[in-house]
Formats: C-alpha cells, structure tokens, sequence
C-alpha cells in the first residue's frame, strides 16, 4: 500500500462539504472548517471542488481527497465523472483522487479514470458500493475503495447508518477499504475499525450544523417536546 495510505491507517478523515446555497458554501468557510478539524486531530480532508480543494491546501498541511460532483442528463454518476475533471482536481493539488467506481453507465470508464489519475502522479479512490464494484476496481488499479455509494446506488442497500453489511462483506473477501457514509457515533466509527477499514472519513455528523440541528429538533419533535412541555400541555 503507497505511504500515505499507510500514513493514515487507523486514523479519522473529515469531509469537508456544504450543499449549494448552504451558508458555508464558500472556499473561506470550508478552509475554516477543515483547520478547526485538522487542530482537532482529523489526518486529512476530503473535500468537494476546485476552489475549496485550493482554499484548503493552502490553509492546512494534511492531505487532501479531492473530488468534483457534476450532474449529467446521461448518467447518474456525478462524482468525478470524467478525465477532465480528473485533471482539474490534480491541478487544484489534491494528493487523493476521489470518483464513482459504481457499475452504472459512465461518461469513463473506471481503469481510464485510475490511468488518469496515476498520470497526474495521485493516488485513486474508488466510491464503491458493492463488494463486486471494489474488486472490480482494485483490479483496474484503484489504490483503496471506499464504501461511500452504499445506499446510493438503485442496487445497493440504504440504512439509515453505515454500511455493516458491506463492511463485513468487503472483510471475508480480503479486500482493503475505507469506510465512508452515515456515520454518526463513535461507536459507530469503532466499529467500522473493528470490521477492517483501513481509516474512517467522517462528514455531516462533524461538518453539516444544518444536519445536527435538524437531528436534535426532529427527535424532540418526535416525543413531543421537553418532558416539562408535555406536562404543561396535558
């Protein structure tokens, strides 16, 4: 495994990230966040388009996970989807390419895309969501795969938390992996070690204030308010 893979065996990732018209949809503010993570001990950043890729490798000194998300009307793959975008990422200085490795009509095909990758001197990871899509991708030449489509493809199962299953899966096959996608807990990111993953990448429940929020209020709205407002109300 290349030495910064290794560098980060064992340790948590942060995703960096805001949906559009979000109010921390800004390079300044996700640079900003991605050093409070990095101060708080997060080995590298992943972190979605050109100029926050920028914003955070000039703002901090861990390695980055780069990726584009581009909607098409001819596909439903948008994570990093051509060899371009490819080109744009390594020249905005991500030291890990992220794209869909999933087996879903593509605008490239996933050895071009880990060619392209290691022409740019990068390492490639794989956005799987089977144990299938992650051997087909080590065997195109991907450096990992990561569990992040679990639950997002049409094929793939969608649980409200991480991916076990998969986990579990990708670990009886031999097959190296990082885990990434809903995890919540510490517990949770326990477990994915437990199951074999190589390192963690963590987003919304460190990053995404708008997603926290929304889970404290839902499940107080949920029991119907604070014990004493229940009370009031009866």
């Amino acid at each position: 495994m290349p030495d910064l893979l290794q560098e980060l065996s064992g340790t948590l990732v942060v995703s960096c990230q805001a949906d559009p018209g979000s109010p921390l949809a800004e390079p300044v503010h996700l640079s900003a966040m991605a050093a409070s993570v990095v101060a708080g001990g997060a080995s590298a950043i992943r972190t979605e388009g050109i100029a926050n890729i920028q914003a955070i490798k000039d703002r901090v000194r861990v390695p980055v996970i780069g990726l584009v998300k581009a909607l098409r009307t001819n596909t439903e793959v948008y994570i990093t989807p051509s060899i371009d975008d490819v080109h744009h990422i390594a020249a905005a200085g991500a030291d890990i390419i992220a794209f869909d490795a999933t087996d879903r009509p593509r605008p490239a095909n996933v050895a071009d895309l880990v060619r392209a990758v290691h022409e740019q001197g990068r390492l490639a990871m794989a956005d799987i969501s089977t144990v299938d899509e992650a051997r087909s991708a080590l065997a195109s030449g991907a450096d990992v795969v990561s569990t992040t489509m679990a639950g997002y493809t049409s094929y793939s199962r969608g649980d409200a938390g991480p991916d076990f299953g998969l986990m579990q899966a990708l670990q009886r096959a031999g097959l190296p992996f990082v885990a990434e996608g809903r995890v919540w807990t510490i517990e949770e990111a326990l477990r994915c070690f437990d199951l074999g993953a190589n390192f963690i990448v963590v987003g919304s429940a460190i990053t995404r204030p708008t997603m926290i929020t929304q889970r404290f209020t839902q499940g107080i709205a949920a029991r119907g308010g604070a014990p004493g407002q229940r009370k009031a109300l009866s």
